[in-house]
């Protein structure tokens, strides 16, 4: 089921529109989802270990609507989506229901949606922008898990580039908070919303669109949101829908010597140029993967991957000289124990460092999969792992934050409350961390 609405608003006009800077973002600066090189590391910074809803905040501001992005930073602003949608009646929400020809478990329907990009100074909070970016009579069906505005948008020079799946992405100004450009003509049934976050490469905005109806990847024009490709998925696929969808978000890494797009989808990782969309290679999990959301990173000569649903599965895979199937020749290890179905992973030296979504914090040797500890954490998680000040840092759902030492044994440096817990990843600025809970956003910091 997908929207064709237009939105409530025009671009501005092209003849205009000057080319897209190419200055690279500052190196404080946090332009996308788990920060500048998508692996949740932020070495430099120099964030307190431990707070609560008294100790080490700087602010703390209300956020409105309901929104899972996570926060990126540029000149001086923090940047992130919210979703304004008006509930339904229960007989509303029934009849609904009634209209889908499947009726998964959790399915939630809303009136009304206005979806927005926001941003607050990074030095006291205050809200600078309020930019409405897509306006609908009503919204399609998403998870009660998720939310209208789980993307996390990512910044490049000057511009901010906001995806909301199947509602459409947008181009805001950053120094005016206007509109550049939108783009509605992508659609993809999510059954359960949005989820991929973009990311940016040269001139291009790359972007998943893995549905229960068609599975693709697509690049805009940063400089006026054109279509530039459309590649679809190719790898073999289970022939239930639901089992066809995925929400993962592709991550840009150098190859044998030049950048390709790795891009998780059901089944399967694929290898494509982020120029054309050629499809280069692609390695299949080896059992049912779906609905995967963690971002792959990379070390060792390595992609890790996560397959997320029915049983997460991490998977290992070789990325050097990778030419069409290599799912007999590159998947190096696998590893099936206490794997996470939404938050990422972390490489720290030669460890890979994860919690479960239950709450079970695991540490693997990265060249070969081997367990190295493992240890329970409290509540439920989705926010992914950060590191820094040589710390590791935990985000659970419920309010509390556990920070560790990376090492072959497990030792714990703090637990942190605070009054909501946290769906996005936070960033970090310098000596800062920004913390999005479920309505508020906080600068901590000493």
């Amino acid at each position: 089921m997908s929207l064709r609405s237009t939105s409530v608003f025009s671009c501005f006009a092209i003849a205009c529109f000057l080319t897209l800077s190419s200055t690279l973002q500052s190196a404080e600066d946090w332009p996308q989802w788990r920060g500048p090189n998508g692996d949740g590391h932020a070495p430099n910074a120099r964030i307190p270990t431990t707070w609560d809803e008294q100790t080490n905040i700087r602010w703390k501001v209300p956020v409105a609507g309901e929104g899972f992005s996570s926060p990126v930073i540029s000149e001086e602003k923090i940047w992130l989506t919210t979703a304004l949608v008006e509930a339904l009646s229960p007989e509303e929400e029934e009849a609904k229901l009634a209209e889908l020809k499947t009726n998964p478990r959790g399915i939630k329907f809303g009136g009304p949606l206005t979806l927005k990009a926001l941003a607050f100074d990074v030095d006291s909070g205050k809200l600078l922008h309020e930019v409405i970016c897509f306006k609908f009579p009503s919204a399609n069906p998403k998870h009660a898990t998720n939310s209208y505005a789980s993307p996390t948008p990512v910044i490049s020079g000057n511009r901010l580039f906001c995806h909301f799946g199947d509602y459409g992405t947008c181009c805001v100004d950053i120094g005016s908070g206007k509109l550049v450009w939108t783009n509605q003509e992508l659609h993809v049934d999510h059954q359960n919303g949005p989820g991929s976050s973009p990311v940016v490469w040269n001139d291009l905005v790359i972007m998943h669109y893995d549905g229960i109806d068609a599975q693709y990847i697509a690049a805009l024009n940063a400089a006026d949101g054109t279509l530039a490709w459309k590649t679809p998925r190719s790898g073999e696929l289970d022939p239930k829908p639901e089992f066809q969808k995925a929400y993962c978000t592709p991550s840009i890494h150098e190859i044998d010597g030049r950048d390709q797009l790795v891009s998780p989808g059901a089944n399967w990782l694929y290898g494509y140029d982020p120029a054309t969309g050629k499809e280069l290679w692609k390695a299949s999990y080896g059992q049912l993967g779906f609905s995967t959301v963690p971002q792959p990173i990379f070390g060792k000569g390595m992609a890790f991957v996560c397959t997320s649903f029915l049983q997460s599965r991490l998977v290992a895979v070789k990325t050097g000289g990778a030419s069409g199937d290599v799912s007999e020749t590159h998947v190096a290890w696998t590893a099936d124990r206490q794997i996470p179905k939404k938050p990422g992973i972390l490489l720290v030296g030669d460890n890979l460092y994860f919690v479960s979504d239950s709450g079970i914090a695991s540490t693997l040797r990265a060249e070969t999969g081997e367990e190295v500890w493992q240890e329970r954490f409290p509540g439920q998680y989705s926010a992914s792992p950060l590191y820094a000040n040589g710390a590791i840092y935990v985000f659970n759902q419920e309010g509390i934050s556990t920070v560790y030492k990376p090492g072959d044994s497990f030792e714990r440096i703090s637990e942190n409350p605070l009054d909501e817990g946290c769906m996005a990843t936070p960033a970090i600025l310098g000596n800062r961390l920004y913390v999005r809970t479920m309505s508020h956003l906080y600068c901590i910091a000493e």
